[in-house]
Order: C-alpha cells, then structure tokens, then sequence
C-alpha cells in the first residue's frame, strides 16, 4: 500500500516537473517585467535571484526522484526542504502578496513550484515508511 501511493506520488512529481519546465516558459514576458519593478538591493537579492535559487534546489530533488527513483541523505533533503518554503522568502512573499492582480502566470509557476516542494516531502515520507 504504502509503495503505490509512493509511486503515485513520484508520477505526480514527475508530471509537475514537466509542466513547470512548459510553465516557466510562458512567464517569460512576466519576468522581463518583474525584472526592471523589482530589482535586488544592496541586502537582498531580487524576487527571480529568489525564484530561481528556489528551482534549482526543488527541480534538482524532483529530478533525483525522476531519474534514479531516490534522493541520497532523505533526512538532509526533508530538512532542506522544510526549509525552502516558497512564500517565506521574504521577496517573494512581498512580490506574490503585493502586486494585486498582476503577474498571474508567475504566481501560478510559483504555487506549483511549491506544491512541488510538498510532493517530495510527501514521497519521503512514503520512502522512509516502505523501507523500515
């Protein structure tokens, strides 16, 4: 039981991974915008420094799952990604809450980036319980 919702998740991952790659390609005109009204400051780093800092760090532990089925060190992985919640980063929180109604396709990419992000805990989760 438990490794069918495992492997029903690690699909869910898998198909999240793909529409995010087609995702992060529509929000291309977005981000040119988002680029020149939110810039870095001297202390931060800008929204999409965040953003894509944010999807390299979940993109690589979903591309682990998809390719090799796993991620090594599980327990440093599950830290580390309760650590990457999307909408703590204090710049992303900032641009998602605080531009009413704009920007809806990155707030989208966003959203998913960090369903993404539960997904792999989830199947973690669900690794370390098929394995005891």
């Amino acid at each position: 039981m438990v490794t069918q919702k495992a492997n029903r998740t690690k699909n869910q991952i898998i198909h999240i991974l793909e529409q995010l790659t087609s995702d992060y390609q529509t929000t291309k005109s977005e981000r040119q915008e988002i680029a020149a009204k939110f810039p870095a400051t001297n202390e931060e780093f800008s929204v999409l420094e965040e953003v894509e800092l944010l999807t390299v760090n979940i993109r690589g532990y979903a591309s682990q799952i998809q390719v090799k089925g796993e991620i090594k060190n599980q327990q440093q992985a599950a830290d580390n990604l309760n650590h990457l919640r999307v909408f703590d980063v204090p710049a992303v929180a900032q641009f998602y809450f605080g531009s009413n109604g704009e920007y809806q396709s990155m707030k989208a990419y966003l959203e998913m980036l960090d369903y993404l992000r539960l997904l792999i805990l989830e199947y973690l989760s669900l690794s370390a319980m098929s394995s005891r």
